[in-house]
Parts: structure tokens; sequence; C-alpha cells
């Protein structure tokens, strides 16, 4: 069995699954829900799956939206600081086992940088876990740019997780089984990373860091194509300093969490870097032993396997 890393992994506390609820559209009314236990165990559930797959250390953050949904900015700042406060300390006594994403106010991109920064300098926490939109706002906004310099300066990432976009497009009328996981998360996630990309934030902070999930939000399957479509796009004065694959390989990784494929596991390498791919469960969404299992046997050289199970999110995160 190889050892692991696993980044992209949840957890949550009572006073936050009002804003959980948000996310119930997006799945079964029978089965929304049903995984608040686990999400809230630390101890020997959540431990007992990481060892019967290998996972020597799970990155936790909080499952969304949180306060990302809070109207109140002043009181998004003061939840996101008591979540992280929580987290830090119901794994401080097992810091061998667990580490942490950040959860941010991004009402307030300021606040957000200075509470990335106390996170990572005084919890020891890795990075940050953005979900998605806040206020109809991505992460390409000129707003948001304090936080990619603080984070860029920090040497941290920031993973962007899926969340609901402001409006339900046309495309999904009739068909809510299109809606969330299955396949409007997708588009959401890779549009916000691509937004990124064409705003020239990597331009201006060639060290940010960004993680996506999902095997990269099929992102990488796509490559050649941004690049060639990218030169006869109405893009109006918008310049890059590189062609947009290279922005993929420079400052993108990607979690297989959800995604137990050998195919799209294959391409992610291929087109990313072996040095960019990372294991993760995307616990307890996914199962443990699903996850494990696959990537134990996944069709991967003995060092790519080493790298994507374990190196490359001990040397991101500096675990």
């Amino acid at each position: 069995m190889q050892k692991k890393i696993a980044l992209e992994e949840h957890f949550m506390h009572p006073d936050f699954v009002d804003y959980w609820s948000n996310t119930a559209i997006n799945i079964s009314p029978e089965l929304f829900g049903k995984v608040r236990n686990k999400l809230e165990d630390f101890g020997e559930r959540r431990l007992n799956e990481m060892d019967s797959i290998g996972v020597e250390k799970s990155v936790l953050s909080l499952a969304g939206p949180g306060v990302q949904a809070e109207y109140f900015t002043n009181k998004a700042i003061e939840k996101a600081k008591f979540i992280n406060d929580y987290l830090a300390e119901k794994i401080l006594d097992k810091r061998s086992r667990y580490g942490g994403f950040a959860h941010l106010a991004m009402q307030n991109p300021k606040a957000a940088a200075d509470e990335l920064e106390r996170t990572t300098r005084d919890l020891g926490f890795s990075g940050a876990l953005v979900n998605g939109i806040t206020n109809g706002a991505y992460l390409d906004d000129d707003r948001f740019s304090v936080l990619w310099e603080r984070a860029s300066d920090l040497k941290v990432p920031i993973y962007i997780h899926p969340n609901n976009p402001a409006d339900i497009p046309a495309m999904y009328q009739g068909h809510p089984e299109m809606w969330g996981p299955v396949w409007s998360w997708t588009v959401e996630t890779g549009s916000h990373a691509l937004r990124i990309i064409f705003s020239g934030i990597f331009d201006r902070f060639p060290n940010a860091k960004l993680i996506l999930g999902h095997m990269g939000e099929t992102l990488p399957y796509q490559l050649w194509r941004f690049n060639s479509r990218w030169e006869i796009s109405n893009k109006g004065k918008k310049k890059l300093n590189l062609i947009p694959s290279e922005y993929f390989k420079k400052n993108f990784w990607c979690t297989t969490a959800g995604v137990c494929s050998d195919e799209p596991l294959r391409c992610a390498i291929d087109a990313l870097g072996t040095d960019r791919v990372m294991f993760s469960v995307d616990y307890p969404f996914e199962k443990s032993e699903h996850a494990g299992t696959w990537i134990d046997n996944a069709n991967l050289s003995v060092a790519e396997k080493s790298m994507v199970c374990y190196e490359n999110a001990k040397s991101l995160l500096r675990l």
C-alpha cells in the first residue's frame, strides 16, 4: 500500500450547518446531510478510514460554502476566525495526522489576506480553500489582488473548491440532475480558473499557486485548444506574457478528489506534469476505500505513484 497525503478532506461544525444547507439543492433530498456525523468527527472513525488506505495526513477544510454565504461582512470575518481556531484546536494533539486549509471571509479581501497570514503563521495551516464566488465576485476581480499578493509572499496555495454560481443558466432548466457535482460545479470552477488566467493574475503575481480538485475540472484535456483559440479570441486589450497552457504548468496543481479513473489521471499527469497532480479522497463525500484501492492499482510507475500520492503534496504544502 502506497503511503498517502490527502488534501480535499472536509469537516463541519454545528454552527455552520445552515451555511452548508445552501448546497442541499445540488443532491438528492434523501441523501443530503447523511454524512454529517463523519464531517464532525476528528477521532477514531476518521483516522481508521485514513489508516485503511494508507493516508498518513489529511489536510482538512470546512465543507462549503461557509461564511462566504454570510450576508453581514463583520459577522463573516468573526466566524471565519472562529472556525479556523476551532480546527486548530481540534487537530492540535494530532498534528502528525491532520493539517488545515484556512476558511476566509472573502467579503473583505484585506481581512481575508490577514486571516490567511495569521492561520499560516500562528496555526500552521497550509494555505486556504475558497468556495467559488462570494457575492457574485470571482477571484480575478482586482479587489482580491491583496489576497493573491499575500498568498504569493507566504508561498501558500489557494484551493478553489466548487460552489454554485450567482444564477442558474438556461442550459440547466428542466435538468436538475446536471446542477451540482454532476456537471455545473465543473463548468463553474473551470470557468473560474480560466478567468484567473486570462485576467493576468499570474503575470502580476508569478509565484501565486492555485489548486483545483476533481482532476483539474476537465481543463487538462483542453490545453492545446486554449492556446490555439486564445490567439483568435475576442480578448480586447487583454495580453498575457505566456500562452495559456504555460500557466497551468507553472502556477496550477490539481487533485484526484472525486475522480477515481485512470484515463483522466494519465491526462492530468501528461498535460500538467508529474509534480502537479496530488491524491485526494474528497472525504466523506467519496468513499475512502474506493479512492485508495483505485490509486494503489492505478497504471502508474512506482515513481509517479509516489509523487502523486505523497511527495507532491508534501513539497507544495511544506508538510
